[in-house]
């Protein structure tokens, strides 16, 4: 049998894109008439190919970034023979199209797609996402000729300055440091990557190319490149700085950014800020063998869920972080139970960000977003994400999470002590009805946190041959 027509909401067009694993079609969200990208994954092929950790870890990616050079992911919907992901519909097709019929592309043109990529690098690497498998068959352009960065099938998860150490991406795009069979930094790989894409588009032609994989890789090793007469001296300079051998030599993204041929029209695109967490449960349950249990496996889990937070509301003690241990996610957090009204959890927020000297920014769905005061020249260069989420479940009960993805641990500490202080103090309305009984909140169990899970290591060589193009 066939693929069936009709996918959800979602009806299935022509197909655009095909592999091993996979086939991706064009499709209409009939709720609104737009065009979606759904990529149909055979189920049955990734669980033999023992592929499922690294597709679950794709979609995982690609849910935490949120840039308007990153292809973004809508849903995942689960059959019991396919995954269905549907993605944002990209309508120009890929660079590498481009570059077939362009011999090279005119300064401005390449220096645009090139602050683009960047931009879109620089949100990944501030998610800890690495893609470590960037070129042109990978970026995809917009009817408007913007590019977008896609296929995150070899991306790994990492907090900056952790070492990766599986080799993989494409050999003519490939880091000279991951030739030597020892850790890497992901940053770094994906900085040279960026660097040949560079070359490409100016040239017309890739810096490093043999047919005999022996000669290529002792060219990248020493950077065994040279540049036509028509690259321009500023041009020359910075392709320099990123295709440098040595990673701790090699220049990074805020130093690109400085750079003057970079700075040429540059109008800085940052990433947005997303509202709804990030969860893995319908991946999960497209994993699932039997579709109609994956719809009743989600029914419990709500009303579980809300239950227990009847149950915390009655509950003295603050910290609440042990009961949420099972959960996969990479952020650090800590859930503190309040005693006051949802107004008033959230002026106490504030007085505790001040008291850290963090700035607020009020989010939607009562979520806080908070940030250094100092903060740097472009949103994302900070590195640091801390934000807090007031859940009501009675009119003067609420749970406080508090989550950090990056930044330093201390600041994180501190607002959370001096969070948990402030929220055992008396509110206006319980004070004129009861007395509030006394808690005990030792510091330290209150910022007992409930560490990240590192994602296990599985990393190995992606076999499947499809792309998300």
């Amino acid at each position: 049998m066939g693929l069936a027509t009709t996918i959800g909401k979602y009806q299935l067009g022509r197909t655009i894109g095909e592999g091993t694993f996979a086939k991706v079609k064009l499709a209409v969200d009939t709720t609104n008439g737009h065009h979606v990208a759904i990529k149909i994954i055979d189920k049955t092929m990734v669980m033999e190919s023992n592929l499922k950790y690294q597709v679950q870890r794709e979609i995982r990616t690609m849910k935490l970034l949120n840039h308007p050079h990153v292809v973004k992911i809508h849903e995942v919907i689960g059959s019991k023979t396919k995954i269905y992901i549907i993605m944002e519909y990209v309508s120009g097709g890929q660079l590498s199209d481009k570059l077939s019929y362009s011999i090279k592309l005119c300064d401005p043109e390449a220096r645009k797609l090139f602050q683009q990529l960047i931009d879109a690098v620089d949100h990944c690497h501030s998610k800890g996402v690495y893609h470590r498998d960037l070129k042109p068959e990978n970026l995809l352009l917009d009817s408007k000729g913007n590019l977008k960065v896609s296929d995150f099938g070899l991306s790994a998860l990492r907090k900056p300055g952790d070492m990766l150490t599986t080799a993989c991406g494409s050999p003519c795009y490939v880091a000279p440091e991951l030739l030597a069979n020892k850790g890497y930094h992901g940053a770094a790989a994906d900085i040279w990557s960026c660097g040949v894409i560079l070359f490409e588009l100016f040239a017309g032609y890739l810096p490093f190319d043999d047919r005999n994989l022996v000669v290529l890789y002792k060219k990248i090793s020493g950077a065994q490149y040279t540049c036509p007469p028509w690259f321009t001296e500023s041009q020359r300079k910075l392709i320099g700085r990123i295709l440098n051998p040595n990673p701790k030599r090699r220049i990074t993204i805020p130093e690109i950014i400085e750079d003057a041929w970079f700075q040429t029209d540059y109008v800085p695109s940052c990433g947005y800020e997303c509202d709804d967490k990030i969860y893995l449960n319908d991946v999960t349950a497209a994993f699932d063998t039997v579709e109609e249990h994956d719809a009743e496996m989600k029914t419990h889990k709500s009303s579980n869920f809300i239950n227990a937070f009847q149950l915390i509301a009655m509950s003295h003690d603050l910290d609440l972080s042990g009961l949420f241990e099972g959960q996969d996610d990479k952020k650090q957090r800590t859930r503190i139970g309040s005693k006051h009204t949802i107004d008033e959890t959230i002026k106490k927020i504030e007085a505790a960000a001040m008291d850290v000297s963090l700035s607020v920014e009020r989010m939607k769905n009562f979520k806080i977003k908070m940030h250094p005061k100092q903060k740097m020249t472009r949103c994302c260069r900070s590195f640091y994400d801390l934000s807090a989420e007031v859940i009501l479940v009675a009119p003067t009960n609420c749970v406080v999470e508090v989550s950090k993805s990056e930044g330093e641990l201390t600041l994180y500490k501190e607002f959370c002590k001096s969070l948990s202080s402030l929220l055992i103090e008396k509110s206006d309305v319980s004070s004129q009805t009861q007395e509030s009984k006394s808690v005990d909140t030792n510091s330290n169990d209150i910022l007992k946190n409930e560490g990240s899970k590192e994602e296990k290591d599985k990393e190995s060589k992606d076999p499947r041959g499809y792309s998300s193009s």
